[in-house]
């Protein structure tokens, strides 16, 4: 169990440091949404009439998160070139994983002849962490991760790591990444995940690619032709809970209908569609075997689930003469939430219910007569919070929102610059990943929701609806060609 800041500091000064508040303090003033209360406090420079503009009723405050970031320094792997590409990819890991502070630069004293961790020296050097790694000629990285202030090994594995020339090369350091992220907080790491989105291109087309979580490794994973004249459509992807396949809307028969796709194989294959409509916005249960997804059919919509393992088994979640689309589920599958235009048309809301039946609750901000407009929900792998993205405010721009489960009227707008959609949870459930665009263009971009630190994931193109992957592991089958 990791040991609290107040016993790291002690632990320090029983060793001669006397220094206090190690660590890198990181922060940013992040705007909340709250109901308003009596004798709220605005913060300098936010008057009632910006408050009014943005959102009616609701007062916008500043909340500032400062948080210590721990210092790490990694030192150089042994292995050769490989092993200095391995190590740079754990570097960049670890930064883009908003813990810790990586040492940029370490003095040659602290790299040559050690046989042994000279922990006085790294805690000279400000090191709360110690990263080291040697890759044997085996192809497998054996990783270390010290504690400088305890003065202890914290934990130690063994990785496999592919040739350089494998497409999964990057990935097997990834999980080795992880690993640090998972020894020290106790908590998984970002590092060994994809993110698949739909890309248009400039001739109206739309595939789905996919990137990894470093914004490495652009691929095309679907060539869905049409059947018939036009342009073909891929959408709505969403990931099953082991990393292995994808489902997702598609226009290839000119109608919207669902296919699923083996990431590791390349089979593709269709959900049938026992009735007329629209069906829209796919997505796993946590068990893996059933999706659900949205049919638009007049007064006869409503959402689904079909058990793809076994191709069979419609049932039906909820129906009415309102759209519900867009479903997504707690992670013990017990609730689901959803996007409903129950309030009426031009007003989606985000709902959630339990799985077996009852009444939907709103999770969105709601005001009489003034309901907003919310859609694209994503429920957090762990459980705690929904983040979807609304348009607060009238100048028509969509902003990224994360609401609280089990705190009524706790909702955190993540971001305020430009236009922001379509969130999707990171497999730490501490990141998101949406679709940006900026006076400079469109984007994909990470927002860390305890820091509000941002980062671009891939720029200078189209995309949109993207979905972050769970932990991934290699895939021992060979690259699968997207198929025709």
């Amino acid at each position: 169990m990791m040991s609290t800041a107040a016993e790291r500091m002690m632990a320090r000064n029983r060793h001669g440091d006397g220094r206090r508040g190690r660590g890198f303090l990181t922060g940013i003033v992040l705007p909340f949404l709250l109901t308003l209360a009596p004798g709220l406090a605005l913060a300098p420079g936010l008057g009632a009439q910006d408050v009014e503009d943005r959102f009616p009723g609701v007062s916008l405050g500043l909340l500032f998160e400062g948080r210590t970031q721990p210092v790490i320094a990694i030192q150089p792997f042994e292995g050769g070139a490989v092993a200095q590409r391995a190590e740079n990819i754990v570097a960049r890991n670890l930064r883009h994983s908003n813990r810790f502070r990586v040492l940029d630069s370490i003095p040659e004293a602290f790299t040559r002849g050690q046989e042994t961790v000279d922990y006085a020296l790294w805690d000279q050097l400000g090191a709360d962490w110690l990263v080291t790694g040697r890759l044997d000629g085996a192809g497998t990285l054996v990783l270390e991760v010290h504690d400088v202030i305890y003065r202890e090994t914290r934990d130690s594995g063994r990785f496999p790591i592919l040739a350089p020339d494998h497409s999964d090369f990057r990935l097997s350091v990834h999980i080795a990444s992880d690993a640090v992220v998972q020894w020290v907080f106790n908590e998984p790491g970002i590092a060994a995940s994809r993110i698949v989105f739909s890309r248009r291109m400039d001739d109206g087309s739309q595939d789905l690619w996919m990137v990894d979580a470093d914004g490495e490794n652009l691929q095309r994973i679907t060539r869905d032709r049409p059947e018939e004249e036009g342009h073909p459509i891929a959408m709505s992807p969403a990931w099953s809970p082991d990393g292995r396949r994808v489902v997702y809307t598609s226009y290839r028969s000119g109608l919207p209908r669902i296919y699923e796709l083996n990431l590791e194989t390349g089979e593709r294959r269709s959900v049938p569609a026992p009735m007329a409509g629209d069906y829209i916005t796919p997505t796993y249960l946590p068990d893996g075997e059933r999706i659900a997804f949205a049919v638009n059919a007049g007064r006869n919509s409503g959402l689904f689930t079909y058990n793809i393992v076994e191709q069979c088994c419609f049932e039906e979640l909820s129906r009415g003469r309102w759209e519900d689309i867009s479903p997504t589920f707690a992670p013990d599958g017990s609730q689901f939430a959803f996007n409903s235009n129950r309030l009426g048309v031009g007003a989606p809301q985000i709902y959630r219910r339990p799985v077996n039946g009852g009444s939907p609750a709103i999770v969105s901000p709601y005001l009489y007569e003034r309901p907003g407009y919310y859609t694209s929900p994503d429920w957090s792998p762990v459980g705690d919070r929904l983040a979807y993205h609304g348009r607060i405010d009238r100048r028509g721009t969509h902003q990224i929102l994360v609401s609280e489960i089990g705190r009524r009227g706790r909702v955190v707008q993540l971001t305020q610059e430009g236009n922001n959609q379509d969130p999707s949870w990171a497999p730490d459930g501490r990141h998101l990943v949406f679709a940006a665009e900026r006076n400079w263009g469109r984007a994909l971009m990470i927002v860390d929701t305890e820091t509000g630190a941002t980062r671009t994931l891939v720029s200078g193109i189209v995309a949109r609806m993207p979905a972050w992957s769970p932990s991934l592991s290699v895939r021992p089958a060979a690259d699968a060609e997207a198929p025709q």
